[in-house]
């Protein structure tokens, strides 16, 4: 008979043959983007809310669809539009009449926003009214209407997306919001051997086909397992000191002071830690390292920076801003 710790090796060897196997499976219809899968499961894994940044055609949407067909959840898409109201997301009542008695009463219709996985295409073209109704679904993971309290569908996970290249009709959201978001993903340019094979692989009569390989009750030990994680004192200092070090003071770094207006807060902290514990899961590790939380600052921190006009003035972005802490910020001991 297999002791308990065979038994929970065996168990965690499982699960991270499911991770794996979800790896396969977007593969099947996405081509290349390796870093951008692996920080879409670093959220699902952490159970945190995405927002996919990057110009028109890079496949932002096919990778989500993807996902969502590899997962075995309830899956939704709404294309964010300037007309969109509040109640086309989160629902609205609705009278109806009881043929029996012939009264009638109002009903709650829910909207799409209650799914396990949903993708908010181009969230920053609808005005701020209809992304705080989106938003506050995402942080309180419940849609209260008319005096009533509605608890979301578990696992609930949203995947923005937002085009960086058009600003007119556009609402970009303020960064208190952005904060709402676990990870802050870049989607680059392919290299020209994947973008050859994204050629080859759409203009033929061949349609990937997507398996499913994990349910929501999979992805909810999963995240549990990944919380699971180990992560030692000294990382747990460093995830703080990076944290800390991001606010202007009198005892932060020169580059900090120069190009930072505004630093992260305390849930930065927590979402580097998720991540990192997600991104040592997802390799097949036990506990974290540093090298996982160098992997994440810049996803993690990069929408929670508010830099300044000197920043701006000389052409600094986020990630530059985040590589001058990690180089700065030494690592305890």
């Amino acid at each position: 008979m297999p002791n308990d710790s065979e038994s929970l090796q065996a168990n965690i060897d499982a699960r991270l043959a499911q991770l794996d196997s979800l790896r396969s499976a977007i593969g099947q219809a996405v081509v290349g983007q390796g870093e951008v899968v692996e920080q879409l499961l670093i959220g699902l894994l952490a159970g945190g809310h995405c927002m996919l940044e990057g110009v028109p055609g890079l496949g932002k949407t096919l990778l989500v669809r993807t996902l969502g067909q590899a997962l075995e959840l309830d899956f939704r898409r709404v294309q964010f539009t300037p007309d969109l109201m509040p109640s086309d997301i989160i629902g609205t009542e609705i009278l109806e009449e009881d043929h029996g008695t012939g009264k009638r009463v109002f009903k709650f219709q829910k909207g799409p926003v209650f799914t396990n996985l949903l993708l908010a295409d181009e969230l920053n073209r609808t005005p701020p009214k209809t992304q705080a109704a989106l938003l506050e679904a995402m942080q309180e993971q419940t849609v209260s209407y008319a005096g009533v309290t509605h608890q979301l569908p578990q696992p609930f996970f949203v995947l923005a997306t937002q085009n960086p290249l058009e600003q007119a009709g556009t609402y970009p959201l303020p960064e208190a919001q952005l904060d709402r978001f676990l990870l802050h993903i870049n989607v680059e340019y392919p290299s020209a051997e994947e973008e050859q094979e994204i050629l080859l692989q759409t203009t033929g009569s061949h349609r990937a086909s997507v398996p499913q390989v994990m349910n929501a009750s999979d992805v909810v030990v999963l995240r549990e397992l990944a919380r699971e994680v180990h992560i030692s004192a000294d990382v747990l200092a460093w995830i703080n000191a990076l944290v800390r070090a991001s606010r202007p003071g009198e005892q932060a770094l020169d580059a900090i002071n120069r190009w930072v207006r505004w630093g992260a807060g305390p849930r930065a902290g927590q979402a580097l830690v998720l991540c990192s514990k997600a991104r040592a899961l997802l390799h097949g590790r036990l506990a974290a390292t540093r090298e996982d939380v160098r992997a994440l600052a810049a996803p993690v921190l990069r929408h929670r920076l508010l830099l300044s006009f000197a920043a701006e003035a000389e052409q600094r972005q986020a990630d530059e801003v985040v590589q001058a802490l990690l180089d700065g910020v030494p690592f305890p001991g």
